[in-house]
C-alpha cells in the first residue's frame, strides 16, 4: 500500500509524526508532500527534525497569499504529483488550504481521499477553516473522526457510511512528548526570569483576531492587563499585523517571544499556570496536559474541553485577566481524544480499505 500525505502547517506536522511512525512500522510506502503553507523554519522545518519525521519527498514552497491564491497555487502543482505517485490513498490532515487543495486534486484524479480529523465543526461559516473541513469531508472517501462528537456531526450530514472513529493522532504524539520533557526545565523560565506556575502562554493567529486592528489591539491590551506575565509566542504574521497597526506586543505584563519548537512548547505549557489561545490544537494540548485554557473565540471544535471545565471561551479580551485568575478546574480522568494509539488505527483502516475503485 502507498499513502501520500499532504501537509503544510504546524498542527499537521505534529499529526504527521505518529502517522509516519505507524506507516514505517507497518511497512507501508509513505510519500510526504509539504505544501510550504507554513514556511517559517520555527513553524515547519524544526518539527520534522524534532519529531523524527522523514524529510518531505516533495516541497511545493507555495508560501503566503490570499486563500484563493494559495489554494490555487497548490492545485496547480498537486495534480502532477498525485498523478506521478498514484497512491492508494491521499491522506489529508485537518482544515487548512493544503487539505482542501489536496482533496480536490485527488478527487479529480479519481484517487481515494482519507480525511484525518474529519467531522470537526465550529458552525461558524465566517471561518475559512470551516469551509475547508466541510468541503473536504463531503469530497473524501474515508472520514477518520477523532471523537464521537465529530462522528455525530458527520452522521447529521449523511456521511456516517464513510465514517470511522479512530481517536486523535495529536494525542499520540502529545503523550509521547509529555513523557520526554517531564523532567525538562522550560527554556522560558531562565530566559525570561519566570517561575513555574507563575506565567501564562499565549498564541494568537486566526484572521478574525489579527486582521482587524481594533480587534487585535483589544486582545493585546487584554493580555497585557493580566496579573501575571503572559508570554505571547508571536507568529511572523502576527508581528507584521501588529507593526502595521502600531501595536506594541511588549507592554504591561505581556512579553512577546518567537514561536517555540514543539518539545519546548509542551514543556512551557506544562510549567505554566494557564494558556490563552485561538488555536484549536493548543486548546486540546492544554486539556491533555491538564492546564487551564482560555480561548479567544466564540466557539470551539473541541467542545469536550469546555464541557469538562478546562477551557473557557471568551469574545471580549478584557475578560482574559479574570479568566487567567480563575480557580483550577475539577480533576477529570476523561479521555475523549483517545488512548494514544490513533495512528495505528488509521494505518489499519487504510490498509483494510485499499484498492477498491471510487
Amino acid at each position: 500500500m502507498k499513502i501520500l500525505s499532504v501537509v503544510g502547517a504546524r498542527p499537521q506536522f505534529v499529526k504527521l509524526s505518529p502517522i509516519a511512525d505507524a506507516a514505517g512500522r507497518a511497512g507501508v510506502e509513505h510519500v510526504i508532500v509539504h505544501t510550504g503553507q507554513h514556511y517559517d523554519p520555527m513553524l515547519s522545518d524544526v518539527f520534522f527534525t524534532e519529531l523524527g519525521i522523514p524529510a518531505p519527498d516533495v516541497h511545493l514552497g507555495v508560501g503566503s497569499g490570499s486563500h484563493g491564491v494559495q489554494t490555487g497555487a497548490m492545485l496547480s502543482v498537486l495534480d502532477a504529483i498525485i498523478d506521478e505517485h498514484r497512491p492508494d490513498w491521499v491522506l489529508v490532515y485537518g482544515d487548512t488550504n493544503s487539505t482542501l487543495a489536496a482533496a480536490v486534486s485527488a478527487v479529480k484524479l479519481h484517487v481515494p481521499v482519507a480525511h484525518l480529523e474529519a467531522g470537526l465543526r465550529s458552525f461558524n461559516r465566517m471561518m475559512p477553516e470551516e469551509h475547508n473541513r466541510v468541503l473536504t469531508d463531503h469530497a473524501a472517501d474515508l472520514l477518520l473522526a477523532p471523537t464521537l462528537v465529530a462522528a455525530g456531526h458527520l452522521a447529521d450530514e449523511g456521511l456516517s457510511a464513510r465514517t470511522v472513529v479512530v481517536g486523535d493522532v495529536m494525542t499520540d504524539v502529545l503523550y509521547r512528548v509529555r513523557d520526554e520533557v517531564a523532567t525538562r526545565r522550560s527554556v522560558l523560565l531562565d530566559e525570561l526570569g519566570l517561575e513555574p506556575g507563575g506565567y501564562a502562554v499565549a498564541t494568537i493567529h486566526r484572521a478574525e483576531n489579527t486582521d482587524d486592528p481594533v480587534r487585535l489591539r483589544s486582545i493585546i491590551e487584554g493580555l497585557a492587563a493580566a496579573e501575571l506575565p503572559v508570554v505571547l509566542l508571536a507568529h511572523p504574521r502576527l508581528r507584521a499585523r501588529a507593526d502595521v497597526a502600531g501595536i506594541d506586543l511588549d507592554s504591561g505584563n505581556l512579553i512577546s517571544h518567537a514561536p517555540l519548537a514543539y518539545h519546548d512548547l509542551i514543556a512551557a505549557v506544562m510549567a505554566s499556570r494557564g494558556v490563552v489561545t485561538d488555536s484549536g490544537g493548543l486548546q486540546k494540548e492544554a486539556f491533555l496536559l491538564r492546564v487551564p485554557c482560555t480561548t479567544i473565540r466564540t466557539e470551539t471544535e473541541w467542545v469536550e474541553t469546555v464541557e469538562l471545565g478546562w477551557n473557557e471561551l471568551v469574545e471580549d479580551a478584557a475578560d482574559v485577566p479574570r479568566l487567567l485568575a480563575r480557580p483550577r478546574p475539577a480533576a477529570t480522568d476523561a479521555t475523549p481524544y483517545g488512548d494514544g494509539h490513533a495512528a495505528e488505527r488509521v494505518i489499519s483502516e487504510l490498509s483494510e480499505r485499499a484498492g477498491p475503485a471510487r
